[in-house]
């Protein structure tokens, strides 16, 4: 059995990341019988926490009922999917905080000796990123650079994840309703064809 977590990253109640998270659950139970993919969902605007870490790593912040949920999820799971937004060419700050409060050493990752590279605990786990913005195509892929390398490389490559390669939405809010549904196809396809 698979185990799939997915993660609506918009701290919006609607928004067209939930219609492709959405999709992609849908493509996920067309793909695989109900028996042999289990999956925990989170929508990021249902989720109440504090998104600072407050003291940084010098004292234990207790997690909220939320992100102790969701961190049991990211380390059950055999493969992650995150839909989010990019804004001001960055995360939105609450799924920022939902990464600053949740990937902590001991839980995702861990240091040994007095080295600074990480040990991994997340290993044998993949994710996949989908991605909206409002920059037009020619700038999708210089837009998505930074979060890329954030949320990719240093944060679920450092602690042992397995990238896909990413779904890359531009000119999110400038497109028509034949186009939403093409890319709703795409998540839905993607959904069917990972966990067949």
């Amino acid at each position: 059995m698979s185990r799939l977590l997915i993660l609506n990253a918009n701290p919006k109640q609607k928004s067209l990341n939930q219609q492709l998270a959405d999709a992609y659950e849908t493509g996920v139970r067309l793909g695989s019988p109900v028996a042999e993919c289990e999956i925990r969902r989170f929508n990021l605007s249902d989720m109440n926490f504090d998104p600072s870490l407050n003291e940084g790593y010098d004292q234990m912040q207790a997690l909220e009922t939320d992100l102790n949920d969701f961190l049991t999820a990211l380390q059950w799971a055999d493969h992650i999917l995150i839909v989010s937004p990019i804004w001001w060419g960055g995360l939105p700050a609450k799924f920022k905080g939902l990464i600053d409060r949740v990937f902590l050493p001991g839980q995702t990752f861990k240091y040994e000796a007095d080295s600074p590279l990480p040990t991994p605990l997340l290993t044998g786990k993949t994710a996949r990123l989908i991605l909206t913005m409002d920059a037009p195509e020619e700038y999708a892929e210089i837009q998505a650079a930074p979060v890329l390398e954030q949320l990719n490389r240093f944060t679920l490559e450092f602690c042992g994840i397995e990238n896909e390669q990413p779904l890359l939405i531009p000119s999110a809010s400038f497109t028509d309703e034949q186009q939403i549904a093409l890319w709703l196809k795409t998540a839905n396809e993607l959904g069917q064809a990972e966990h067949r």
